[in-house]
């Protein structure tokens, strides 16, 4: 009986889990106990441990994480159905521990008690399973028991199994009792798992018919820009096999964000709230949006997580409002020298004030090649800015901008060790060839992009094991704001060689090589190929 045991815990637990999901339909996804939890341990989670998980799992780190929350689940459940008895409920306690702990979380995340029920009513109604089954095993354990234990034959009666009249002994009808109570412990704990299995699904299906924005977006008419952007010069993507197109697709687009449930905001329910050390408090609506015209710029945004010749990194045509006119509306207090960006998950960026208003292309952005921005990448509105890493500016699901000090507030990631300034640095990547690869003799291309965001690249050279830097070919410049391609043609021997590269930005400095990780301003060194020819 201990296998049961332990599988009853584990689909009490699981009713926990569903009737959570289904409560939180009425109180808000970001309460349900999984939800609530992963983000707390995104929240704490060591930077090393972080930054191991995006280099190893990247835009599938937070499906990871659910997976490895879910085994320690199954396996602390499993050991509370183990030690739970009647009369002994050491796994109705956890639970009752689980509980409050979520409960806690949840108000904290939400505000105010309504957070807290999902963790409590699933609790309730997991303790009560665990219980009810509980007491079913042990019932199956004494019939059992007694069916492999019978009692000593009174003096003088019949020893054998069956009395004259063929009427079934006390021993066949006791495991007969125990058989039935196995089927019912089995019964009940199928019934609770496809109890929980329903009310999870109905949480998530009542869920998102009731949140998702994803049919709403697709009736979204962007407004027409200012003189839109002219077509590419031929030269501005020299499609190269191997090498990443000049415009990064939406859906190729890397995602880092702390959002464990991708927040789904209303057009009709969005606002950005401009307030803080500002003479004139404002707050706009979609409706007030779209009664401005909007500009079409083209800029390559960039996480300080990535490593040196990592993807996490794109450019894409962006739709939206000039922050520094915004801004200027609210007239900011000359001290002032930080706007907090505020998120609608809560979390937070800090950019420098200088940096949003100094005529550089910073955004209120709405749309994303051509099309309202995807609901991942922080459809209705997010912050785009030339020249930072994505931490400390590209807010999505953005709701307020906060005009304050460095002195006086912190961002999200600030108070967790990284810096409180973020200027991208020079880099460069090796799309072509790959790493590791094998390739025939004779002439190769190498390729890659490069970036210096609101610098500009003037250069982009190549080293083969450890020979002079040559200078690759670079594509058309579109924008200082936007990385460039570059190809070189290499004549290769046979043998096994070293590529490198390095970016040179307008300042003719070129990019570092001293090899340096993320934390905490990104990363440095030259990109780093091994290639076999054959």
């Amino acid at each position: 009986m201990a296998f049961l045991r332990a599988v009853a815990g584990i689909v009490a637990a699981a009713l926990v889990l569903g009737v959570a999901e289904l409560v939180a339909v009425f109180t808000g996804s970001g309460s349900a106990p999984a939800y609530a939890l992963g983000a707390t341990v995104v929240d704490h989670t060591p930077d090393g441990i972080r930054e191991w998980a995006i280099s190893t799992f990247g835009t599938n780190d937070k499906a990871v994480l659910f997976v490895c929350m879910g085994i320690v689940a199954v396996v602390v459940a499993g050991i509370a159905g183990y030690f739970e008895r009647p009369a002994r409920p050491v796994g109705s306690v956890a639970f009752a521990i689980f509980g409050v702990v979520a409960a806690v979380i949840g108000t904290g995340r939400v505000g105010g008690f309504a957070g807290a029920l999902p963790a409590l009513i699933g609790t309730a109604a997991g303790i009560l399973a665990l219980r009810g089954l509980t007491r079913r095993i042990d019932d199956t354990s004494d019939a059992r028991r007694s069916a492999t234990e019978p009692a000593a034959p009174q003096l003088g009666a019949a020893t054998t199994t069956s009395d004259v009249n063929g009427d079934e002994s006390p021993v066949r009808a006791d495991a007969s009792i125990a058989g039935a109570g196995r089927r019912r412990v089995l019964g009940g704990i199928a019934a609770t798992g496809v109890l929980a299995l329903g009310a999870g699904l109905a949480g998530r299906l009542l869920g998102g018919a009731r949140h998702d924005v994803t049919a709403e977006r697709e009736t979204v008419e962007l407004p027409r820009a200012t003189a839109p952007l002219p077509e590419l010069a031929p030269d501005a993507d020299l499609r190269v096999p191997g090498l990443t197109s000049y415009i990064t697709p939406n859906s190729d687009f890397y995602r880092i964000d702390t959002a464990l449930i991708v927040p789904q905001v209303s057009t009709d329910s969005w606002s950005l709230r401009i307030h803080g050390m500002v003479d004139q408090e404002i707050t706009l609506t979609w409706d007030d949006l779209l009664c401005r015209t909007p500009v079409e710029r083209l800029v390559t945004l960039a996480c300080v997580s990535n490593p040196i010749n990592s993807d996490l990194i794109g450019n894409a045509r962006w739709l939206g409002y000039r922050l520094d006119e915004l801004l200027a509306e609210a007239r900011p207090h000359p001290d002032a020298d930080m706007v907090l960006s505020h998120s609608k998950d809560g979390w937070t960026a800090g950019s420098p004030l200088s940096v949003l208003t100094d005529g550089r292309d910073a955004l209120l952005a709405i749309g994303m090649n051509g099309e309202p921005l995807p609901v991942q990448h922080g459809y209705p509105a997010r912050l785009v800015v030339p020249g930072l890493y994505g931490y400390v500016s590209a807010t999505k699901w953005v709701t307020e901008l906060e005009v304050t000090r460095f002195d006086a507030a912190t961002a999200y990631w600030t108070r967790r060790g990284w810096s409180a300034q973020g200027p991208i640095k020079t880099g460069t990547r090796i799309d072509t060839p790959r790493g590791r690869g094998r390739i025939p003799q004779g002439r190769t291309v190498i390729a890659g992009v490069a970036w210096a965001q609101h610098r500009g690249v003037t250069g982009v050279e190549v080293q083969v094991d450890n020979g002079d830097w040559r200078p690759a070919r670079l594509s058309t410049e579109v924008t200082v704001d936007t990385w460039r391609q570059w190809t070189y043609d290499w004549e290769a021997t046979p043998g096994q060689h070293t590529l490198r590269a390095r970016s040179i930005d307008t300042t003719g400095q070129p990019q570092t090589a001293v090899e340096q990780g993320v934390v905490p301003d990104g990363a440095t060194g030259y990109p780093t190929l091994t290639i076999q020819v054959n």
